[in-house]
């Protein structure tokens, strides 16, 4: 019986022992993504159609220069309370003045949301802000609110 039982758990340890030493299989890896031309024209200074470690340097190097001005443009139009950080508030400000904004520009029909020509043109305009995974990737921005509301859907009765 002990005899048994040893080998019994001896098979078992066996199997595990195998089960773990076998390799694991990578991970996937992620698709590259394509480098928009006007990004390489700027940055891709050797021409091989990739940016070196180098030239993504500079790129972001640019990029962070930009934001920090963003950002201290936002704080001297937005933060009216002057404490240098927009709050919830001034946050919510900003955001509705740039709905308004993207709506002026793209908006044609003046209906208060964009129609698949409209929301092409936004992309063709601004062609980093669907590189990012966005959150909201293929979705039009949220109408701001003082735009005009689309009466033509039938509502259930009763409301």
């Amino acid at each position: 019986m002990k005899t048994k039982l040893l080998s019994i758990a001896g098979i078992l340890l066996g199997t595990a022992a195998i089960s773990f030493a076998q390799e694991k299989p990578e991970p996937p890896k992620r698709a590259e993504r394509k480098i928009p031309e006007e990004v390489l024209k700027k940055f891709d200074k050797d021409g091989d159609g990739k940016l070196s470690d180098e030239e993504r340097k500079a790129m972001r190097a640019e990029r962070q220069a930009e934001a920090e001005k963003m950002r201290k443009e936002n704080l001297e139009k937005y933060d009216a309370n002057k404490d240098g950080k927009l709050d919830e508030e001034e946050t919510k400000k900003m955001r509705e003045d740039r709905r308004k904004e993207m709506f002026a520009k793209f908006d044609k029909d003046g209906d208060g949301k964009l129609s698949e020509e409209e929301m092409k043109a936004m992309r063709e305009a601004n062609p980093q802000r669907g590189q990012r995974g966005a959150r909201g990737e293929g979705r039009p921005p949220k109408a701001p609110e003082d735009a005009p509301k689309d009466t033509t859907k039938d509502e259930p009765a009763g409301e």
